[in-house]
């Protein structure tokens, strides 16, 4: 029972963080592990890192999703009407 339960909350936070695409994930968490590299050796400003990942991050992913999304035609808009065969 308890077992059962850590698989869904492990399932969860997996399904939370790595979502759609784990390129956006993973791209984030270098983000951020560069940004913490930097920070603890003496680079104080790199706190634009991880913003800028995501400007970056965002679009690649939106269009990578564009891509594989087919187009939808009229004859897609239009429901069967009775009687038709589907």
């Amino acid at each position: 029972m308890i077992v059962n339960r850590l698989k869904a909350f492990g399932a969860f936070w997996y399904d939370f963080v790595v979502g759609d695409d784990w390129r956006v994930a993973l791209g984030v968490v270098v983000a951020l592990t560069a940004t913490w590299g930097l920070a603890r050796h003496g680079h104080p400003g790199v706190w634009w890192l991880v913003p800028v990942a995501v400007v970056v991050l965002l679009p690649l992913s939106i269009a990578r999703t564009a891509r594989a999304t087919t187009p939808v035609t009229q004859d897609d808009e239009q429901p069967p009407t009775l009687g038709s065969d589907c």
